[in-house]
């Protein structure tokens, strides 16, 4: 029971220092003179996803690598089955044509490349299949690619959404990040050891443990992004929030996890792998079933289902 306690307590730490780390530098930001546009692509961003990268830097030095995969796919299979299957309940969803056409193929691009860089010992004859430190330098050299593409939206004018910063006195901003970066290490920190205590009590693995509790747990601030962004009729941020998520977790998450320790694959990994491509590409297929490019309310009814019949998959295993 203490152990669960621990972990809520992890998980509340962790969105809030990432909610105060995102408006204390936001508002910094502001006061050197950045253009809104490029916090929302930077800072931002980089905050939403700060709390599963947090746990994968505290699950890499701690050697819990299923820990690590199991988050970033865990993550990814959420945000396209559960977010996106409750935001298209409340409000169908229109999909950009910049969207339809790179971010979300992008997505489906970043799936299928952990599948290859998982298949070592297939693809190579090698003895164990693993994602080295090569294979995280290369996913950090797409995920570059990816910063550059949503500069040039930027400068281009075509990335309509803005993301206003409050401005706050320096002492104020000062004050939030060092709240944010304070409870994004200790949220880390019990989220990581509790979560393997469970695993141990419940007689499961790691692998089950980040692919359900912690991977929704590190995932609502995207699904309460999305679902406030589809309650105003912002379709638009709800989508780009979620295809660019997954995007981030692979490309950049899971790209500096196995810089600092390469991750070992286990059999049922591959599965997971299998599972986050088919999400990707059954997206992309739902955008053109039906009338324009939208996720309709029975698609979304359809993502929601696939995600409670993997979830029970998972636990009856």
């Amino acid at each position: 029971m203490m152990d669960f306690i621990l972990l809520l307590v992890g998980f509340v730490a962790l969105i809030f220092g990432a909610n105060k780390l995102v408006d204390g530098a936001s508002s910094l930001a502001v006061r050197l003179g950045i253009p809104n546009i490029v916090i929302g692509l930077t800072i931002v961003a980089f905050g939403t996803s700060a709390p599963e990268m947090v746990v994968n830097v505290f699950a890499s030095l701690s050697g819990n690598t299923d820990m690590v995969l199991g988050n970033v796919l865990g993550s990814n299979i959420f945000n396209v089955l559960g977010i996106l299957g409750i935001s298209a309940l409340i409000y169908p969803l229109t999909v950009k044509s910049n969207t339809t056409w790179l971010e979300v193929p992008l997505s489906l691009l970043a799936a299928v490349a952990v599948l290859v860089l998982a298949n070592d010992a297939f693809l190579d004859e090698a003895s164990a299949d693993f994602i080295s430190r090569t294979d995280g330098i290369v996913l950090l050299l797409f995920f570059s690619i990816f910063l550059v593409y949503n500069i040039t939206l930027a400068v281009g004018g075509t990335n309509e959404e803005e993301t206003p910063a409050t401005q706050y006195t320096l002492l104020k901003s000062g004050l939030y990040l060092v709240l944010g970066l304070a409870g994004l290490v200790i949220g880390g920190r019990l989220i990581v050891t509790s979560a393997v205590n469970l695993a141990q009590l419940l007689g499961l693995s790691e692998r089950v443990i980040s692919l359900t509790i912690v991977s929704i747990g590190t995932s609502l601030p995207e699904l309460a992004t999305s679902v406030v962004a589809v309650r105003k009729r912002n379709v638009d941020i709800a989508i780009g929030n979620v295809v660019g998520s997954n995007i981030f977790n692979i490309f950049f998450i899971l790209g500096v996890s196995t810089v600092i320790t390469p991750l070992p694959v286990q059999a049922g990994s591959i599965t997971d792998i299998s599972v986050n491509i088919l999400t990707s590409l059954l997206l992309f297929v739902f955008i053109f079933t039906g009338k324009g490019r939208q996720v309709v309310r029975w698609e979304g009814a359809v993502l929601l289902t696939l995600y409670v019949a993997y979830l029970t998959w998972l636990l009856i295993q």
